[in-house]
């Protein structure tokens, strides 16, 4: 194996986790549901209300990203393979990634750019998504078979703990607390206004320049296999792409995971991008806590993926991707139950426990650990599992099936939250949806079999 392309391979998950860890679930969500509720307020709506409208709102432009990604991920992926290059489209991606991220620095706390800000984040992550797509289909080629489940989930493991690294240092430097100092007691860097809430609004412009700064190993380490370079024939990749599709109903296997695999991952998904947003309108939370937040989520999932990739590896990924998919139903139901002051109809004591934390403040905190941990081992177990249903030569039509099973609901997930908050004008019941969505992900687990498909490759 060639350990200095592991390495580079790996810095792409410590450079893009960080719009996943800062801007999708921890702190530009919280600061969006905070910033839209306030301005719902001011236009008359009561308080239940404006929290569920910023949800739906941001919701809705999380379905639309999704509907853009799953519909290009496999079509890019056929064309992809059948040029024979795969870097250019990941620094094409790559572009996308730091344009979108750049451009939430506009999310002004007063007239509010609303759509806009949910324009650029959805321009931002279908940047991180495509991008993720064309690296995932290198992991054949890292190492060993029996090896690549240990790969994928330290690569997780180093993704999440670049996360912590970003988001500790956001909150220690840039981010403002209520007093206007940061997280460690100083004013924020660079002369930022915590009246006009910069320090807050620095996230997006700071994950574009970690990502800029440290996807620098990962251009220069990661080298595409020697191999011819042809010209992009759209009609070719469209040709094999369906045949592609047209032999998954000769491969149980493959279509049952695929199914199951865009069930699971789009709740998860949805799970990241609504938790902050439960946090900010239903808890009460403010950003620099759910900041906190984060740091746990974060160091529990790298430790838990490190853990799951050593698990896939020894019993192969199929009973951590049962395991991860249990924890996160459990965490479902306890988030669609509790509230600020009851959990299913118990009242809490709101006595301050630890600091000014009460309980339900510290059993979403235990929440957070667990989506981490369950998510990153999840996440790694599923990418080895696509990694024994293709070929280095087709991975990434493979992956962009991958993505397409990942994407083609993830639309779904928000929009069913969405709408079901919407109707019942509840947020905490808009969750309820993710637990069903888990439920069949699991079921169709029961025919996957990956021996299988090795058999035919």
């Amino acid at each position: 194996m060639n350990r200095k392309r592991i390495w580079g391979w790996w810095f792409f998950d410590w450079a893009s986790q960080p719009y996943h860890t800062l801007l999708l679930t921890f702190v530009f969500s919280v600061y969006f549901a905070e910033v839209a509720k306030r301005h719902f307020l001011q236009i008359g709506d009561s308080v239940t209300l404006a929290g569920a409208q910023a949800q739906a709102l941001w919701g809705y432009g999380l379905s639309i990203s999704g509907i853009i990604i799953a519909v290009l991920s496999p079509i890019l992926g056929a064309i992809a393979d059948t040029s024979g290059r795969r870097m250019p489209w990941i620094w094409l991606f790559s572009v996308f990634y730091i344009i979108g991220a750049t451009g939430l620095w506009f999310l002004t706390p007063n007239q509010p750019p609303l759509i806009m800000a949910v324009a650029l984040f959805g321009i931002g992550l279908i940047g991180t998504e495509f991008a993720t797509t064309f690296t995932n289909a290198l992991l054949p080629g890292l190492a060993p078979r029996e090896e690549i489940g240990r790969v994928s989930g330290s690569g997780f493991a180093f993704g999440y703990l670049g996360g912590v690294v970003a988001l500790a240092i956001m909150l220690a430097l840039f981010q403002e607390t209520p007093s206007g100092k940061t997280l460690i007691g100083i004013e924020p860097l660079f002369g930022l206004d915590p009246e006009q809430r910069e320090g807050t609004r620095f996230v997006g412009p700071f994950v574009a320049i970690w990502y800029a700064f440290f996807m620098i190993p990962f251009f220069l380490w990661v080298k595409e296999p020697r191999g011819p370079r042809r010209p992009v024939q759209l009609g070719l990749a469209m040709r094999d792409l369906w045949a592609l599709i047209r032999s998954l109903r000769h491969r149980r296997s493959l279509t049952s995971w695929l199914i199951s695999s865009m069930l699971s991952r789009d709740a998860l998904n949805a799970l990241y991008g609504f938790g902050g947003v439960y946090a900010g309108t239903v808890l009460g939370w403010p950003v620099f806590l759910a900041g906190v937040f984060g740091v746990i989520s974060a160091i529990s999932a790298a430790i838990i993926s490190w853990l799951g990739g050593r698990a896939d590896r020894f019993w192969g990924p199929k009973p951590v991707i049962v395991a991860a998919t249990l924890v996160l139903i459990g965490v479902c139901s306890i988030i669609v139950g509790m509230s600020r002051d009851a959990f299913f109809g118990i009242p809490f004591s709101q006595e301050p426990l630890l600091g000014a934390l009460t309980l339900p403040d510290l059993i979403f905190f235990a929440c957070g650990a667990l989506i981490g941990g369950a998510g990153g081992a999840l996440q790694s177990a599923s990418r080895t599992m696509m990694v024994l249903h293709t070929t280095e030569e087709r991975a990434t039509e493979g992956f962009g099936l991958y993505a397409l099973s990942g994407k083609a609901t993830a639309f779904l997930a928000p929009l069913m939250i969405a709408l079901v908050t919407d109707m019942t004008g509840n947020q905490r019941i808009g969750i309820s949806p993710l637990i069903l969505i888990f439920l069949g992900g699991l079921f169709l687990l029961v025919w996957v079999k990956p021996e299988e498909e090795e058999a035919k490759q």
